[in-house]
């Protein structure tokens, strides 16, 4: 087995109503002037202005960027990067789901290292850490707020960077379930389809260790058996809590095993038409995996136990194929659209948005790699 590395920020509080803890956490770091990253959505609902208070009660100043689209753009990045500034901000707080952590990890590599975000596109590409950033978690889906993932759409050429970089993990990372409670069926399906990808890709990745499998497949299970219900019951605190703690899983899981083509591809969905991310990848996750079941057959079937199918006397072609089934059934069941077209997918755009997948950082885990031509046919498959 080669070398592994494992990347997970060096604190981690996950819990209902942790983020009490967390604050105070905050001040014994020295914070004295800090950006908060969040959504229009978040500042709307007084969630930014209750941290601010929480800050303000050990003597932090704190002023809010709440300019981060969905699929946050280099012009968001930017926008933060000003108000830090002009503040002289000396860290960083991301309040949300994936696209604030995004954000703010971007804000925060730029404020330490200068230059532009295009620069850092691809692995390992700064020279010294970002800004301290702590990440206080909203949903449970994309681990964001523990890896060193970034993803940034570049809106001058219509495409997600993928920024994989051991400066971008934030210092702390917060999962207080009670304030996942709000989240809207949706959101909140969209996103623990994301996290049950992050597990499988990191799963079957040709980079994964006995560490990333325990932690994978963990989550697999967790999910199986929460996810539908936090979607049906929103404020059912046990499964709120379960996802928070399966999604971590996920993120540890992925984030030293990396991922596949379903990110790979689904990063090209989200940045040519402005789509959802976890809804990408949850259309694209069962075509992605029956391409690779010609090589990790065997790993799948571990993955469909996992969900919960009974395995015993199946092959790896037929536990393959009921990890595929099981996929499907749960997205079915928490109301993912059944295909690309639903989405407004464009056939006309698939042989450009195969070219861009096959560029994206993500694929190189895949566990076999695939030519334009097959990229393209697992497209139309998922239309």
């Amino acid at each position: 087995m080669p070398t592994s590395t494992f990347f997970i920020p060096s604190v981690n509080v996950i819990g209902a109503d942790c983020l009490k803890d967390a604050v105070k956490t905050m001040a014994d770091y020295g914070f004295r002037r800090t950006l908060i990253v969040t959504d229009a959505m978040l500042a709307k609902l007084g969630m930014a202005a209750d941290v601010q208070k929480a800050l303000q009660a050990h003597d932090i100043f704190s002023v809010v960027f709440d300019g981060t689209h969905p699929n946050p753009t280099t012009g968001n990045v930017n926008a933060g990067l000003e108000l830090l500034k002009e503040h002289d901000c000396d860290s960083v707080i991301s309040l949300g789901g994936g696209s604030p952590h995004d954000c703010a990890k971007g804000i925060a590599l730029l404020a330490a290292n200068g230059g532009d975000i295009r620069d850092y596109e691809g692995l390992d590409r700064s020279a010294k850490p970002q800004l301290p950033m702590i990440a206080i978690n909203t949903t449970a889906g994309t681990a964001s707020e523990m890896t060193r993932f970034c993803i940034i759409t570049d809106e001058a050429r219509h495409i997600k960077m993928a920024i994989v970089d051991k400066h971008v993990t934030p210092l702390m990372s917060v999962n207080d379930a009670s304030l996942m409670m709000g989240m809207p069926k949706s959101l909140t399906a969209a996103t623990g389809m994301d996290a049950l990808t992050h597990a499988i890709e990191a799963y079957v990745s040709i980079a994964a260790t006995p560490i990333t499998d325990a932690c994978a497949l963990k989550a697999m299970t967790m999910i199986a058996q929460n996810l539908p219900v936090a979607v049906e019951n929103g404020s059912d605190a046990a499964a709120r809590e379960a996802m928070a703690y399966a999604q971590f899983l996920a993120g540890m899981a992925f984030n030293n095993a990396s991922l596949g083509y379903v990110h790979a591809m689904a990063h090209q969905l989200g940045g040519f038409y402005d789509l959802p991310h976890g809804v990408c990848n949850a259309v694209l996750l069962p075509h992605v995996q029956t391409f690779n079941s010609s090589v990790a057959a065997g790993r799948l079937r571990d993955c469909a136990q996992a969900m919960g199918v009974q395995v015993d006397g199946m092959s790896d072609d037929e536990g393959a194929k009921a990890c595929i089934a099981a996929i499907r059934t749960l997205a079915r069941r928490v109301n993912i659209p059944a295909g690309l077209r639903d989405l407004n997918v464009k056939e006309e755009d698939i042989p450009v948005l195969a070219t861009n997948a096959l560029k994206d950082a993500c694929g190189a885990t895949n566990p076999i790699q695939a030519t334009h031509e097959q990229i393209m046919a697992i497209y139309r498959a998922a239309m």
